[in-house]
């Protein structure tokens, strides 16, 4: 087989701080050398087929270390209400939509937030009903930890003022015991379990539909966690091995829900076994909700709800249980916790149960902290998926939720890092925008999009450090950083090359960077 040379602007790769190299001689999908270019052309002249410029600045191929593939590509087909800035124009939008449905058909809008809007109060079902024509409507709040259903969804899953509380969940009412329609957590449930199940051709779509703007975003690889929700195991991985690879060259880790642990197993597949596009990874948890609607689990409680500390997603018996279950199968767990008292239940049965060998479990999310928590965790096989996004989008309105004193202790990125603990950054689409160096460009600015403001700065972390997060360091986390995520001899042909330098340009303008082309395999998947 021959070899293709490429070669641009600047090549950094990342396999230490200013990092550089003049090219990059690869051959079947692999890195073979790198160096200067006439040494590279020296070297492998006769094997050299194709000579490449890149023309721009070129970084290993961005690694989104969580997100969910499936659930970003139905917020692109389906009504996407994340950039709706006022309920009248959520309204507005539903109303347009329900003209083009079918008889019975349901609609389904993703990603609206409140939090956005002058009036930060959820849609109520009542205000549905009025546009929505008979059709049974079901609005997902961007966390996805919350969803608002009119009231024919309602009347077809079964759901009134007597309807029993969900453990795990909320169902809300009004001060008169009336239904609001907004089910939070494990209470949407309700409203899920009479929504139609996504086919097979849904789901390939929505994967391809993914995949392709993951690849403009300049991301070659991702840690996604979609598996159980989708109509079972089975339709949701059998759809995944449709689009990948044979359709879309990209690098999917799939994290498996615990519900569905059984039936990967049942199948005969393993987890942790290791392969170049598909693969499986640590078994996903949650212990708590979000902060949108005061579910994530905290230790004091809420500032603006005295009345409640959150929602604890298992009882401590169930969550136990299923760390052993983990265990018997030799999964690391990844665990969605963003109040501290969530962290803490993790951090106390990772002690009683840790991983074996190399294995190390994730912390999903880990927000709203307290100082003698992280230095507890240091010591431990933990790793953390942040999103500096969230710093971006949650600040001011965190404040009011939490209290001035726990929110300038929350989302301490940098303390993380110099704990020494490995943190891997992720954008938990659908729930924020796919955008790298949004992301990079937040966790070193920490800039508030609704009043452009820094909030703990202190926390701020340095340009290198926070492309790290979406290259080395979620190679390292499961175990690949000798095929991912440095452009180094053996590492996977998979490149981004960016419109200009982020170590150059000033740092409030790396959110303006842009992606011309990313290469995966040796192949161009994208070219602006």
């Amino acid at each position: 087989m021959m070899g293709k040379l490429w070669y641009g602007e600047a090549i950094y790769t990342m396999t230490g701080f200013g990092e550089e190299v003049e090219a990059i001689y690869t051959k079947e999908g692999r890195i073979i050398d790198t160096g200067l270019k006439h040494d590279l052309k020296t070297k492998y002249g006769d094997e050299i087929v194709e000579e490449v410029e890149l023309g721009g600045t070129v970084l290993p191929g961005f690694i989104d270390s969580h997100l969910h593939i499936v659930g970003h590509g139905e917020k692109l087909i389906r009504l996407d209400l994340s950039e709706v800035n006022s309920r009248k124009e959520v309204i507005q939008k539903v109303g347009d939509s329900i003209k083009t449905l079918s008889d019975g058909e349901w609609l389904i809008g993703e990603g609206f937030n409140e939090n956005n809007w002058d009036e930060p109060i959820m849609i109520h079902r009542k205000e549905l009903d009025d546009v929505s024509d008979g059709h049974p409507v079901v609005l997902t709040r961007v966390c996805r930890h919350a969803l608002v259903a009119n009231s024919k969804a309602m009347e077809i899953a079964g759901v009134d003022e007597f309807t029993e509380e969900v453990a795990g969940g909320v169902i809300e009412h009004d001060p008169f015991g009336h239904l609001t329609g907004a089910f939070h957590d494990q209470a949407q449930e309700l409203i899920k379990a009479v929504m139609p199940t996504p086919d097979h051709q849904f789901l390939t779509k929505a994967i391809k539909t993914s995949v392709e703007d993951l690849l403009s975003k300049g991301i070659v690889s991702g840690h996604s966690e979609d598996l159980s929700y989708y109509g079972g195991f089975n339709q949701a991985y059998d759809a995944f091995k449709k689009v990948i690879p044979n359709e879309k060259l990209f690098r999917a880790h799939l994290l498996v829900h615990h519900a569905v642990v059984d039936d990967l197993h049942e199948e005969g597949y393993q987890s942790q076994q290791k392969d170049d596009w598909l693969e499986f990874g640590a078994m996903k948890l949650f212990v708590d909700g979000a902060l949108g609607g005061r579910t994530a689990l905290l230790s004091e409680p809420y500032e603006d709800d005295p009345t409640t500390k959150g929602v604890s997603i298992h009882t401590d018996q169930e969550l136990e249980a299923l760390i052993k279950k983990a265990r018997h199968y030799h999964m690391p767990i990844a665990a969605h916790t963003i109040g501290d008292q969530a962290v803490e239940k993790i951090v106390e049965l990772v002690e009683m149960y840790p991983p074996t060998g190399e294995l190390k479990d994730r912390i999903i999310h880990a927000q709203i902290m307290r100082p003698e928590l992280t230095e507890r965790m240091k010591g431990l096989p933990l790793i953390i998926d942040i999103q500096p996004l969230f710093v971006s989008s949650d600040f001011p309105w965190v404040i009011d939720r939490v209290g001035y004193e726990r929110a300038m202790q929350s989302y301490p990125w940098r303390s993380f890092m110099e704990q020494g603990l490995l943190c891997a950054g992720g954008s938990d689409a659908p729930i924020e925008m796919v955008h790298p160096m949004i992301s990079i460009s937040a966790a070193v600015n920490r800039r508030s999009t609704y009043d452009g403001e820094a909030y703990n700065e202190s926390q701020c972390i340095s340009v290198y450090d926070a492309i790290k997060l979406y290259t080395v360091n979620p190679a390292r986390v499961i175990n690949k950083e000798d095929v991912q995520g440095q452009i180094k001899p053996g590492a996977f042909a998979d490149f981004v090359v960016l419109d200009q330098d982020p170590f150059k340009v000033e740092k409030e303008k790396l959110q303006d960077i842009g992606v011309r082309t990313t290469i995966v395999n040796e192949q161009v998947v994208y070219q602006s």
